[in-house]
């Protein structure tokens, strides 16, 4: 018997040591040491935009990951919303560049290959802080919108995988079904092989009783004879 029972919940996830986390937390910290030097406080609302959007990815991704594990139709949700204000910080980023007619870096410009290059290769915070404080404005944003960029593409991927979780797998009603129909079968398979043990004990508890009884007659017909055989002897005496 397959002692294995559906479960319920999910696998939970470390979203810690998902790289797509790691860089959100760094576009996060990027975004609010950005605002606090770039972006006055009081004459500009962008600032509390960006520094709300960059929090709302990566708190987001924490908060699904962690739903995650009862439902993944609300991870896929949740996640879905860190990706939409992390376009919408990428597009804040982008504006800010615009408006101040400042450099958007691409492959022709010699700083883009050491930022893509450091930006794909670096994921914990403290690989970028010490440059926080030395950027320039115009560093800052193309670093954030890179960040922001290769984070929509892993999550992306992770979604996908999450998908087709979701199309295999089902929703957590479906787990639950599964989960309450194998216990109930494992418990029906039980139940018959117990059945089957106690009939196999009916059958050898008659065969010891058969052969019980044999004995028993063949021991009182000995016992009989040897009564009688002493008897005669009693009388030829």
């Amino acid at each position: 018997m397959n002692d294995k029972i559906p479960s319920v919940l999910n696998r939970e996830r470390n979203w810690k040591e998902l790289y797509f986390y790691q860089k959100s937390d760094v576009v996060y910290q990027l975004s609010f040491v950005f605002c606090d030097r770039f972006i006055h406080l009081y004459k500009d609302r962008t600032r509390d935009q960006v520094i709300q959007a960059a929090r709302s990815c990566k708190q987001n991704i924490v908060e699904g990951l962690a739903d995650g594990v009862t439902s993944t139709e609300m991870q896929l949700k949740l996640l879905n919303v860190a990706r939409a204000s992390l376009q919408e910080l990428k597009e804040d980023f982008e504006d800010y560049l615009k408006s101040r007619h400042l450099r958007l870096y691409g492959v022709d410009d010699s700083e883009f290959d050491v930022m893509l290059g450091f930006c794909r290769s670096h994921n914990k915070l403290n690989d970028y802080e010490p440059f926080f404080p030395k950027w320039t404005d115009e560093e800052m944003c193309n670093y954030g919108i890179t960040l922001c960029r290769m984070i929509d593409r892993m999550m992306m991927s992770y979604l996908e995988v999450l998908d087709r979780e979701f199309v295999t797998e089902g929703g957590i009603k479906e787990r639950m079904h599964r989960a309450r129909t194998g216990y109930r079968q494992q418990q029906d398979e039980r139940l018959q092989q117990l059945e089957g043990e106690v009939e196999c004990l009916r059958q050898q508890v008659a065969e010891w009783r058969a052969k019980y009884d044999d004995l028993k007659l063949r021991a009182l017909r000995a016992y009989n004879e040897l009564k009688e055989e002493n008897e005669r002897l009693k009388r030829g005496s």
